[in-house]
């Protein structure tokens, strides 16, 4: 929509207040399904309900033109409806995760994540750009990515898995390492709980997967001993809401949210607007914003290492972001300046959306639905509101940049102060 929405607005006439208002309304649909979304994750498995999504978001994409030709509101409506579809996905997608990696790699898996959300970006608007520009129109932007969800739905629904002991085809040595990982740490979190200084722990045998029981592992709940998988059934909402380590995650994604969806839904038309960038390079100008996306392994404290990668990516976005209507005299001096801060501000791709698995791995699902609906207060009314500052200040960009980089700053402050990096909520 990034894209797309150039070409319509300058089709349908729209101005920065009913632009925003289109881009926004996705993100209200987020709201509706996110925590649901990943409390169902958590209790029933992520392939179901990512099997669900997707063929919500599959849907609303392929509509989304069509609603665009009967009326605005009729696209704001499909657009919430798309939101619907992709609220549960993320959540869905921390479950698999908590379920399918050993603690020890779930920081990888979740970056990695994160790398292919981007990549992703990379590819879709050169594509965008070009589909836009040809004969087919704006509207073949969506129905392109509309049958890539279709394909990726269809592989999905039929090789997915929501944790690893229902896969048919993987291994008994990657199975075995996987549960023995899980019960290791289960092991080390129960003994600190009963002040034991054994480090006995589960073994899982090649044969029938059967599981010994050491003097702590008699003190271990009978569902972390099983060899089925565990879903989590009750949620404990007031020990959640009561760990400031909770809100430090909470809090820093709000802010740090801001920024980034502001970017990632006005950046194109920034560019077209302030630069005067051909419409038909906007895709290719954008791309370059979203690359050199890495971390670096530190063998740090986890706290220590999710402190110094927030405090990089902060002020990595936030320095280029007041600089840029300053300095940035031509496209390209622009587009330098946004690709070194976003290669920075992918730092905290292992702060804050890590640390939900580090205070409360057995509810990856919900801890990440709660992040997410912190993020998508900003997405909803900061992108909206962005129209209308526009509207009010005769397009003063620099007046969103400065917004973008105060919120980036409190965020990191917040996070510094209150982030923890142990199991707090078990």
């Amino acid at each position: 929509m990034a894209i797309a929405i150039v070409y319509m607005a300058k089709e349908f006439n729209w101005d920065h207040s009913i632009q925003g208002y289109v881009i926004s309304s996705l993100y209200f649909g987020y709201f509706i399904t996110i925590i649901t979304g990943g409390m169902l994750a958590d209790k029933f498995g992520g392939k179901r309900i990512l099997s669900m999504a997707a063929a919500a978001w599959t849907l609303f994409t392929l509509l989304t033109p069509i609603s665009a030709r009967i009326n605005v509101y009729c696209l704001i409506l499909c657009r919430i409806c798309l939101g619907m579809g992709e609220g549960p996905t993320y959540p869905s997608v921390h479950s698999l995760i908590s379920k399918w990696f050993p603690p020890e790699e779930r920081t990888r898996a979740i970056t990695l994540a994160g790398v292919t959300n981007f990549i992703g970006m990379v590819i879709t608007m050169p594509i965008s750009n070009l589909l836009g520009s040809s004969q087919f129109g704006w509207e073949s932007i969506f129905w392109v990515f509309a049958i890539v969800g279709s394909i990726w739905s269809a592989i999905w629904y039929f090789y997915g898995k929501s944790d690893p002991r229902d896969y048919p085809g993987i291994s008994k040595e990657e199975l075995n390492w996987i549960l023995k990982s899980e019960s290791t740490v289960y092991s080390e979190v129960n003994s600190r709980n009963y002040q034991l200084r054994s480090r006995q722990y589960i073994t899982i045998t090649d044969d029938d997967l059967s599981i010994s029981e050491s003097e702590n592992d008699m003190l271990l709940p009978k569902n972390l001993v099983s060899t089925r998988p565990y879903y989590a059934h009750k949620i404990p909402w007031k020990l959640i809401f009561s760990r400031r380590e909770v809100w430090a995650i909470l809090l820093c994604q709000f802010f740090s949210s801001w920024s980034y969806f502001i970017l990632l839904n006005w950046l194109p038309i920034f560019y077209y607007e302030y630069f005067h960038v051909d419409i038909h390079l906007i895709g290719f100008y954008t791309v370059g914003c979203i690359c050199d996306y890495a971390i670096h392994q530190l063998k740090i404290r986890v706290i220590t290492v999710r402190k110094s990668v927030n405090i990089i990516g902060s002020f990595g976005i936030s320095i280029p972001l007041l600089l840029i209507t300053y300095l940035a005299k031509t496209s390209f001096e622009g587009l330098l300046m946004i690709t070194i801060g976003f290669a920075l501000y992918s730092f905290q791709a292992s702060s804050f959306v890590v640390s939900q698995l580090d205070i409360a791995p057995k509810y990856a699902g919900v801890m990440c639905a709660l992040g997410i609906i912190s993020g998508m207060v900003p997405a909803f009314f900061g992108v909206a509101l962005t129209g209308w500052i526009l509207e009010v200040t005769a397009n003063n960009w620099s007046i969103i940049w400065r917004i973008c980089s105060l919120l980036n700053i409190i965020g990191t402050a917040i996070y510094f102060a209150w982030a923890g990096g142990e199991v707090v909520v078990d």
